[in-house]
């Protein structure tokens, strides 16, 4: 039994211990009054993607040789190549409170050399490599918590290795009281050799952003399994199962209105219980005028077994009890045993597509869908920063395809082995277009998707007007993510853009225009005030070398545009995350940029579409 600790003792002997600095002796009393927090202890590790923010600002660049476009009104889905820690500090700018489903796959820490850091894999022996791994997952879980909505959910998944001290810290990050259900799944069948225990499940442990405002859809129920009657002269109304009329009942729950005598079709009169006369706490679930009802429109079925009758209803698949057309569910279960979702179909499924195996232990497309589709609505955001093999991506459009949705997919991974470029991309680029598998069998292209490819750059940290520009030539890319407009125009209404200078893109009514110099401002307003009724207003970017906008020259057309200054309002997220610079760092000199350093502007802002 440990012993208790009387702090006030000790804080009174800290005030009169002779020999400490001031120094010391406000450490020590800090120490003492700290009020003591369960929860993890580790040890920050410090990791080579996180010191280089100290030095630079993550940025994306669209490879559009990679891009796959199949019309305007499809998702626009994309993959980011590069460290996930770079691409979560940019979309906590882009996408801060708008991803509705987070699956993430990381590395499992087995020590059988599936994790790695600082680029050297970290093996069973290394006493420290769980210490390691809380302060990887660390960094981006506090990332991906605020990339979460208000109804989102956030799902990882995990085995034994790292369970209980993943489990802590998304209790520390997200809120114990915001945990849901730790989901199990049977990823490997069983096996009938050897004395050992075998594990053959894993785990999803999901989570809200509030649980209050939590979105969890219905399953569907499995009419195959269950719903196996059908009435032929009634197809409309689907298959049905039967459920007795009666049943008994006990206390205040019993109800003498609902215990009375039905007519059979040979005439005797019957009473819930099953007998011809009347029991107490019996009822029937419907009441009398109900009942009429049901025999009038063959709700209820009639069956005598041995002389004694019973009586049924019906409960059909596509309508309720009053006849309405309905959805029929259940509730989700935290236990997943089904054939589809093991790990050897997975790696099925990657070969079907390649003809080798590309990748391994690649999740189930059926696991996936079916995280996806417990908490997903029609046009959610899906996320997924562990992409791995694509599964999220190929997921989400073969739900999209099933009930009509458009969600839309971000996928993030890193190219090590180049299976951002191999594997992630490839798979879903066949995924969209349609493949012939090892046996011969076309599977048919899901065409109604567009896929964009971008990849992680940076630009200094070090202050000067050089470096903001800069930074404010590459983040078009990232505005387009974060509005999901891409089809470039070259004109606003009648007026011609400046490529040199401006950017304008139009996707479905949604409009993005960044503009470098100010003084094509006016030009860009008398445009703006010449267009028909829009739909949704301008988004309209424009450089500043500090917070203002240049709200004042947009008065005329305030009615038609979002005005933001660029790049503050990215800068101030990324300084809120992000690890203090170098000290080493300093300011460059504010001066006018030379001629070549202005061409050199000029070309970041080339967004390679000319």
């Amino acid at each position: 039994m440990s012993k208790k600790i009387d702090r006030q003792a000790l804080l009174t002997a800290v005030e009169s211990c002779t020999g400490l600095t001031e120094s010391q002796r406000a450490d020590l009393h800090q120490l003492l009054t700290e009020t003591p927090k369960y929860g993890l202890v580790w040890e920050d590790t410090p990791e080579e993607v996180y010191e280089e923010l100290k030095e630079e600002i993550p940025v994306m660049n669209e490879d559009r040789s990679k891009a796959i476009v199949n019309g305007n009104e499809y998702p626009n889905h994309v993959i980011i190549e590069g460290d996930n820690l770079h691409a979560l500090t940019d979309l906590c700018y882009t996408h801060a409170g708008k991803i509705d489903v987070i699956y993430i796959d990381p590395p499992y820490n087995t020590g059988n050399k599936d994790f790695v850091y600082n680029d050297s894999f970290v093996d069973r022996d290394n006493g420290f490599r769980h210490s390691m791994w809380l302060s990887f997952m660390d960094k981006r879980l506090r990332l991906l918590s605020e990339l979460i909505s208000d109804d989102g959910t956030l799902f990882i998944s995990i085995d034994e290795n790292e369970h209980a001290p993943l489990k802590m810290l998304c209790d520390e990050i997200l809120g114990e009281e915001n945990f849901v259900c730790d989901l199990i799944w049977q990823s490997t069948p069983g096996s009938n050799t050897g004395t050992d225990i075998k594990t053959v499940t894993e785990s999803v442990l999901m989570y809200s952003k509030r649980r209050s405002e939590e979105h969890i859809n219905s399953k569907p129920i499995d009419d195959a399994k269950k719903y196996k009657n059908q009435d032929n002269h009634l197809a409309e109304r689907g298959p049905y199962v039967t459920n007795k009329l009666d049943r008994r009942m006990t206390g205040s729950h019993y109800s003498e209105a609902l215990n009375y005598a039905i007519t059979m079709p040979d005439g005797t009169q019957l009473y819930p219980g099953g007998e011809t006369f009347r029991q107490d706490h019996w009822n029937w679930r419907w009441s009398q005028q109900k009942v009429e009802w049901g025999i009038a429109n063959d709700f209820l079925l009639f069956s005598k077994k041995k002389d004694k009758w019973a009586i049924y209803f019906k409960q059909y698949l596509n309508v309720d009890n009053n006849n309405k057309p309905i959805e029929r569910s259940i509730p989700y279960q935290n236990l997943i045993l089904e054939d589809s979702m093991s790990s050897a179909r997975g790696t099925k499924e990657v070969m079907d597509i390649f003809n080798s195996k590309k990748f391994d232990y690649p999740k189930p497309l059926a696991l996936i869908k079916y995280i996806i589709r417990m908490v997903s609505k029609p046009n959610s955001i899906i996320f997924d920063a562990f992409a791995g093999s694509g599964t999220t991506l190929h997921a989400t459009m073969e739900l999209n395809k099933e009930d009509g949705g458009h969600r839309q997919c971000i996928l993030v991974t890193n190219n090590e082995n180049k299976i951002c470029e191999e594997v992630t991309y490839p798979r879903n680029k066949k995924v969209i277009e349609g493949y012939d598998t090892p046996k011969g069998e076309h599977v048919e292209g899901l065409h109604d998707n567009n896929l964009r490819y971008f990849k992680m750059d940076s630009v200094s940290r070090i202050p000067s007007m050089r470096n903001r520009r800069k930074l404010a030539a590459h983040m078009v890319d990232m505005l387009r993510i974060k509005h999901n407009i891409y089809t470039r125009k070259n004109q606003i209404g009648s007026y011609t853009i400046d490529t040199a200078t401006m950017r304008y893109y139009e996707d479905n009514g949604r409009r993005l225009l960044v503009i470098m110099m100010p003084t094509e401002i006016y030009g860009v307003v008398e445009a703006i005030k010449a267009l028909p009724p829009l739909d949704e207003k301008i988004n309209v970017y424009v450089y500043s070398d500090g917070p203002y906008a240049y709200d004042d020259d947009f008065a005329a057309v305030a009615d038609r545009v979002n005005v933001i200054a660029l790049p503050g309002p990215m800068l101030k997220t990324f300084h809120r995350i992000a690890p203090e610079m170098k000290d080493v760092q300093v300011a460059e000199p504010d001066r006018e940029l030379t001629e070549g350093e202005a061409d050199d502007t000029s070309k970041d802002f080339n967004d390679g579409e000319e």
